[in-house]
């Protein structure tokens, strides 16, 4: 995780996220940096548009706003719920591709 949280600070500070900057964080946190995952997580995030990605995965998990109606029929509010959670788990792995 701690190599993700790298790249996910580098990209709130608008910094090029590469191995050397990568690295960089990781060592400044007093980690010691394993080369084959960082080219991991670059490989990775090579076509990905981080910021697309935060706003997918946030919507994904935000709360809906005043929850099921109580006068839906229970079949209705099954569905719809296996719908919220099939996006749900949608969206967690399309965030675990991303960060590998």
């Amino acid at each position: 995780m701690e190599y993700i949280y790298a790249a996910m600070l580098l990209h709130s500070g608008d910094k090029e996220i590469n191995e050397a900057s990568v690295k960089g964080v990781i060592e400044v946190a007093g980690i010691e940096a394993d080369d084959a995952r960082i080219k991991g997580l670059i490989a990775a995030l090579e076509d990905v548009d981080i910021e697309e990605a935060i706003e997918t995965t946030a919507l994904a998990a935000a709360p809906v706003a005043g929850g099921a109606v109580a006068e839906e029929a229970p079949d209705q509010e099954e569905e719809e719920e296996e719908e919220e959670e099939a996006s749900e788990e949608e969206a967690a792995a399309g965030l675990g591709a991303l960060f590998g």
